[in-house]
């Protein structure tokens, strides 16, 4: 027997998107507290399995490293889900006595999430928990590389939510996973917001369908390393965050842009701490691993080791090489590392000033559209001031690694697993996404002054069947009255 995929994938997508449609208008007459139970309940038994989740989603996908997987696995049923505990999403969650104003809480309704295959376990695990804390029901398109893993993943979380009351449907994915049925599912008219955690490739497809977009992907963000700047330490932070998970976290640095006037001493210390400087045949070679002809990314040289990379682009570097790097004078279309590198790979600007180097910035930030995230190394308050506030730019970090600084671990930015992209008209948000993207707000405001015009009411008290109104209105119903009743022949209406 035949079956075509697309037409199955079609036909999934809609009788999920039904399905969760019902089950969520059960799930919004749950309660905060009944919501927060079952966040907890879920988080604390995927945490067992943060390991063997890891090793399954590297194997499968054969991007990045188990171990910092795990990390970031631990780090969702860790820190971000301390973030979540005593937050309030649904139902009343504030009150101003004394203006007279209420902020009542409500779910969107059915969220359909793409999922990356970068780091599918944590971020389909915080978009489920996120959706969970908001009351909503949420539908997934695996990534066609993940399918495996996150089908173990979402087993552990249907059965732990169902524990807990979870009305059946409100969670759920396709299990025949195509371009098709994913678009299908997007444009659904149960499904309220879209939630891309995916590639830039596929935004265009997810705008045309008309939604509400929260748009996660990766950036191209560079970092800055100015003249006052602790030159170890921004080094040493720099290596950590781009060989972390083989550079694939999000907000990780694509390039360094460094002062003219502390490069040999920026360059000694990413020497010293593995970071091997390509020559420019070597850096050719790399390049034409990185991506097709078309401008297309190859999937062979995504979350791979420094070394793997250099093996395959056929010259060796130390034992000890955690990150390349590509000598760059200018950003160009032409140029490889101009673009967003998932991979341990930098390119390596200098500039005569930190003005020249803002500009360089501004022109990485704006070459891939995205405004994802900057991170400046400096002790300069003039300086950071400035870049904050000219940069394209979703977030701007200071002193601190972009990568785990991006998702909140290493500031006191919200922790999430999806970073809003700072472009206008690529989603609704810049910000780390949390569970009040996923609700709106009902304003209720009670009448605390009087109406310009209008006459207080005097009267002690009016009978149940009319209206209390001023002196005046009621003066002139009575004349109405009397009207109406010399017209219809004496007989009072």
């Amino acid at each position: 027997m035949i079956v075509d995929s697309d037409l199955l994938s079609m036909q999934q997508a809609r009788i999920l998107a039904e399905n969760a449609f019902c089950a969520q208008k059960k799930l919004a007459a749950f309660s905060q507290e009944s919501l927060d139970a079952i966040v907890e309940h879920v988080a604390a038994c995927v945490k067992p399995h943060a390991a063997s989740l890891a090793r399954q989603c590297q194997e499968e996908t054969h991007y990045g490293n188990a171990t910092d997987k795990e990390a970031k696995n631990l780090f969702v049923c860790g820190r971000a889900l301390e973030a979540l505990r005593g937050m309030r999403c649904v139902g009343v969650v504030a009150e101003d006595t004394a203006k007279g104003t209420l902020d009542v809480g409500v779910p969107l309704g059915v969220i359909a999430a793409l999922c990356p295959a970068t780091s599918p376990v944590s971020t389909a695990l915080w978009q489920v928990l996120l959706a969970i804390k908001s009351g909503n029901a949420i539908i997934f398109s695996p990534h066609p590389r993940a399918v495996k893993t996150l089908r173990t993943l979402f087993g552990i979380i249907q059965a732990a939510a169902a524990e807990r009351g979870l009305p059946q449907g409100c969670i759920a994915y396709l299990e025949t996973v195509s371009k098709s049925g994913a678009l299908e599912l997007m444009r659904h008219p149960a499904i309220s917001l879209i939630m891309a955690a995916s590639a830039p490739t596929t935004l265009p497809d997810v705008l045309a369908c008309g939604k509400p977009v929260i748009f996660g992907g990766t950036g191209n963000g560079p970092a800055f390393i100015e003249r006052t700047a602790n030159i170890p330490q921004a080094v040493a932070d720099i290596v950590a965050s781009k060989s972390f998970d083989y550079g694939m976290a999000p907000s990780a640095e694509q390039s360094v842009v460094v002062e003219a006037c502390i490069a040999h001493e920026v360059e000694h210390a990413m020497q010293a701490q593995g970071v091997y400087f390509m020559t420019e045949a070597e850096a050719a070679a790399l390049a034409g691993l990185l991506f097709c002809n078309n401008g297309g990314r190859k999937p062979a040289a995504v979350g791979v080791s420094a070394q793997t990379l250099a093996s395959r682009a056929g010259f060796l570097v130390p034992q000890n090489t955690k990150v390349l790097a590509a000598r760059r004078a200018f950003v160009s279309e032409a140029d490889p590392y101009s673009r967003e590198l998932l991979a341990p790979v930098l390119a390596y600007y200098v500039e005569a000033d930190w003005m020249h180097a803002c500009e360089k910035c501004i022109e990485l930030l704006l070459h891939e559209k995205n405004g994802h995230t900057l991170v400046i190394h400096s002790n300069s308050p003039e300086v950071i001031r400035q870049f904050a506030l000219k940069k394209p730019v979703g977030r701007m970090l200071v002193n601190t690694p972009a990568a785990f600084g991006g998702m909140g671990m290493t500031t006191n930015l919200f922790p999430s697993m999806i970073l809003g992209s700072g472009s206008a008209g690529r989603g609704i948000t810049a910000d780390n996404v949390s569970p009040l993207h996923l609700t709106y707000i009902r304003k209720i405001g009670y009448g605390v002054r009087p109406c310009p015009g209008v006459q207080p009411c005097t009267c002690a008290a009016a009978p149940a069947s009319s209206p209390c109104l001023p002196a005046s209105q009621e003066q002139s119903l009575e004349a109405l009255r009397r009207l109406l009743a010399a017209a219809l022949g004496g007989t009072q209406g």
